[in-house]
């Protein structure tokens, strides 16, 4: 452990307090000891440890009013609470208020120590993503905000993979449903390799025919065909000692499939009305945003290819996954649309976010980008919350209670002769009852016990009520 981090310890017990600066001493630490939290709060403005330790209960201002006053001064400084009792509203206000662990006493050494280590890396961690925040305009390279903000644990995954296999030459296969940021995930392959000194070259397998795929591919020789005046290299030879990004890889044809096939077993390949063959050192990631499988089994898409694509995968969730990204998401593309425009940022309403975390995407992290980017340019919000309300409508009709509120306008409208009230209310109000439960899971991040508190309903009662909407196979 590095001599020079300090901690605070913040104990109103004598010997919990004495144990903790023993314990941190065989640690390698340099620890200050205080009592309470009017104490706490003027040493840490002092000192400015590196780490704090904070019980609960202390006379005077509580751990967690003292939690949030540090966090105000300093939010960087990781505090890892302690209690003797550790009531799960405490531990949630001490979690939400940024309390990097929560440990019920007693605790063993090892797992005092195992938070240590979990709190300092995480620091460490976040002052990296500070640092590449920064870095990231003066590179003309932006880190996909999905990945630098993420509290999403799918999208720590894959950040993580990322890291694992970016500095290798291992192809990568990239899955996910339009508009996720597949290419953006494949740029920060690129961008975090011994490659990105080379070239970063993509090419989208569904925007041109066969033919002329191939040449765009593999490049061509002169007199090859009608109007080839002279040699054309080839994507693969211009990314040689780069990347090559193939977009939408299961619409190529079959018969090009088994010259790529080649490529990926020894690095060679042929040009249009070439004799010999081109040696090239490049790196292939592919993407799809269909089921590959799928495409194997129906004869469409080489199985042999499939296997040499899909040495490692990375799974995109859709953002309807992972709504506690979309606060993030949102600002990165406020900010970003305000300098590129030169508006004055303004930052978005909590009905603004409310509405965006309630919404399914479709067209998932593409399709909010556009309407962030729609906000900055039209200088408000109230058109998009205005559209964005009138699909939500609209699915609604399609979707749960369609049937009923149908047969409500053909009644209205005098194409049908009766209708049932009690059948309407009963299916309107299930309706009403599925949205609001689904607006507050997402607004808890699917916390269920936290939403039955705020639904003021028993945890089983939400249980029950999402199975029979329909939500429970959502979370």
């Amino acid at each position: 452990m590095n001599p020079s981090r300090k901690l605070l310890i913040v104990d109103d017990d004598p010997s919990v307090s004495d144990w903790l600066a023993l314990f941190a001493d065989r640690l390698g630490y340099d620890a200050d000891q205080v009592g309470s939290g009017e104490e706490a709060l003027e040493s840490f403005r002092q000192r400015r440890p590196d780490l704090v330790t904070l019980d609960v209960f202390l006379p005077g201002l509580d751990g967690v009013e003292v939690l949030k006053a540090l966090k105000q001064i300093d939010p960087s400084v990781p505090v890892i609470m302690l209690s003797g009792h550790g009531q799960a509203r405490t531990i949630v206000d001490a979690m939400h208020a940024g309390a990097a662990d929560f440990l019920r006493k007693p605790f063993e050494p090892e797992e005092l120590e195992l938070a240590f280590e979990r709190a300092l890396q995480k620091k460490e961690l976040e002052s990296e993503v500070a640092q590449l925040r920064e870095q990231a305009p003066r590179l003309g390279q932006e880190e996909p905000a999905f990945l630098l903000y993420t509290e999403n644990r799918k999208m720590r995954a894959i950040s993580e993979m990322i890291d694992h296999v970016a500095d290798t030459d291992i192809t990568v296969l990239i899955r996910g449903e339009s508009g996720t940021g597949k290419e953006l995930v494949a740029r920060t392959l690129f961008e975090r390799s011994s490659r990105r000194r080379g070239p970063f070259v993509k090419v989208n397998c569904a925007a041109l025919p066969a033919g002329l795929l191939e040449s765009e591919l593999f490049g061509y020789e002169k007199g090859a065909f009608t109007g080839a005046n002279q040699r054309r290299l080839g994507k693969f030879e211009t990314a040689n000692q780069g990347t090559i990004f193939l977009d939408e890889i299961t619409e190529m044809h079959p018969s090009l499939q088994a010259k790529l096939l080649q490529v990926l077993q020894d690095g060679q390949f042929s040009r249009l009305g070439g004799e010999g063959d081109v040696q090239v050192d490049t790196r292939v990631i592919a993407a799809t945003n269909v089921n590959i499988e799928t495409a194997v089994r129906e004869g469409k898409f080489r199985e042999d290819l499939f296997y040499r694509l899909n040495v490692v995968t990375v799974q995109i969730p859709p953002l309807r996954e992972r709504p506690e990204e979309i606060p993030h998401l949102t600002e990165h593309f406020l900010r970003k649309y305000a300098r590129e425009y030169g508006k004055e940022l303004t930052l978005a309403s909590a009905e603004m976010l409310d509405t965006f975390r309630a919404f399914h995407w479709p067209g998932n992290v593409r399709e909010l980008e556009n309407l962030v980017k729609r906000m900055v340019v039209l200088g408000g919000e109230a058109p998009v919350l205005q559209e964005l309300a009138s699909r939500t409508a609209q699915a609604t009709v399609q979707g749960h209670g369609g049937s009923v509120l149908i047969e409500l306008e053909r009644f209205l409208s005098g194409d049908a002769e009766s209708v049932s009230l009690k059948r309407i209310g009963r299916e309107a109000a299930q309706v009403a009852e599925r949205r609001l439960i689904e607006k507050v899971l997402n607004r808890t991040r699917w916390n269920r016990k936290e939403a039955a508190e705020i639904l003021q309903i028993s945890y089983k009662a939400l249980l029950y009520k999402m199975k029979d909407s329909g939500l429970a196979d959502s979370a």
